[in-house]
């Protein structure tokens, strides 16, 4: 049966975005305001647009306390077309680059770099099925690596790193896209940060980039025009035509967190009470249900968990869909429930799927 009213939507991405966004978006959508046309129709060469993709990067700036010497970048082909461009710009030919692994994303990092030059994997977690992150420990690196890369929440495994690793003078690149925002984040640790922005940031169809001056010197000649951060540096973005109505989408997800919630100090305290309600759920369950990443390394944005069969698994399924808890089932690679609480996911709905555990288990 057809409905209107709003589910609780748990999905790893595209994910939940904040109802005053969303609202502000069907204001706009049939005409801006002053403008007469929907944000759909505005020109990216118009005056109009040109004062959406400034404040969306001033906002940005803002959260993130971007310095001076960094470009914002709104480009496209998701966090997947980052996998090619970043070792296309940045590793030098006859040079390598180390990667941590720890979950999916990472390994398709690793295979799109592999493609263009030499990698060398710094740590792993496979064995273990990607449950915990590496130790400072287990990583060897490489001093003259052309940069290092990591991924900084696993969406499909659910662990994310509480802080960088320690690269020394190697350049510090990445993948946030499943994080992005979610918290405060020293940028001049990184000399690159990206993310697709279909978790925390907008919609599906953008991907932000942040590049430090120094690197965009890196970069060797003669490659193709869309492939190269100098060139869309060069023209804000807008080289070509950009995703204009997803950057629009983001511009107001971050005059929201700047205005609404008061900031990324503020987000990340309401995820981590978001968090905690759902592990301690987990934890007190007296093992009935039984979370997939060690304690120490667990995500606040992407919680997984198994149930004691399979079968269980998907008569909660079943069940919590018909209660209006959307998105829960987890990827094959993990199996089991994955429960994304991105940003804009309302703390309601956690405690709605933390009663709907409990009445599970019960029965």
């Amino acid at each position: 049966m057809a409905t209107t009213e709003r589910i609780f939507n748990f999905s790893a991405g595209p994910a939940v975005l904040p109802e005053t966004v969303l609202k502000q978006a069907q204001a706009d959508l049939y005409s801006l305001p002053g403008v007469g046309m929907s944000i759909l129709e505005v020109s990216h060469r118009s005056a109009t647009f040109e004062t959406v993709i400034r404040e969306a990067e001033e906002d940005l700036r803002a959260l993130l306390a971007i310095p001076d010497n960094y470009r914002v970048l709104f480009l496209q082909g998701g966090a997947s077309l980052q996998f090619s461009m970043i070792p296309m710009n940045l590793l030098p030919k006859g040079g390598s680059a180390d990667y941590l692994l720890t979950g999916s994303w990472g390994q398709g990092a690793i295979k799109e770099a592999r493609k263009l030059g030499q990698v060398r994997e710094a740590a792993s977690t496979a064995a273990t099925n990607f449950n915990r992150l590496p130790s400072a420990g287990e990583i060897a690196l490489d001093p003259a690596a052309a940069y290092l890369h990591f991924t900084s929440n696993e969406t499909i495994f659910g662990v994310e790193f509480q802080e960088e690793p320690a690269a020394g003078s190697v350049p510090l690149i990445c993948d946030m896209s499943s994080n992005f925002v979610s918290r405060p984040v020293d940028i001049g640790r990184y000399g690159l940060i990206y993310a697709g922005a279909q978790k925390n940031a907008g919609p599906a169809g953008v991907t932000i980039v942040i590049v430090r001056d120094d690197l965009l010197d890196r970069i060797p000649e003669g490659l193709p025009a869309m492939l190269d951060y100098r060139v869309m540096a060069k023209n804000g973005s807008m080289y070509n035509t950009p995703p204009c109505f997803a950057i629009y989408l983001c511009g107001l997800v971050f005059k929201w967190l700047r205005n609404e919630v008061g900031g990324l100090a503020q987000i990340h305290a309401q995820n981590q009470e978001k968090a905690a309600l759902l592990y301690q759920a987990i934890d007190g369950s007296e093992g009935y249900y039984q979370g997939h990443a060690e304690r120490e390394c667990r995500s606040l944005m992407n919680v997984t968990f198994r149930l004691p069969s399979e079968e269980l698994e998907k008569s909660f399924l079943r069940q919590a869909t018909a209660a209006g808890l959307d998105g829960l089932k987890g990827h094959r690679s993990v199996g089991g429930l994955r429960a994304s609480i991105y940003n804009a996911f309302p703390r309601a709905g956690v405690e709605r799927l933390v009663e709907f555990m409990e009445q599970f288990r019960k029965q």
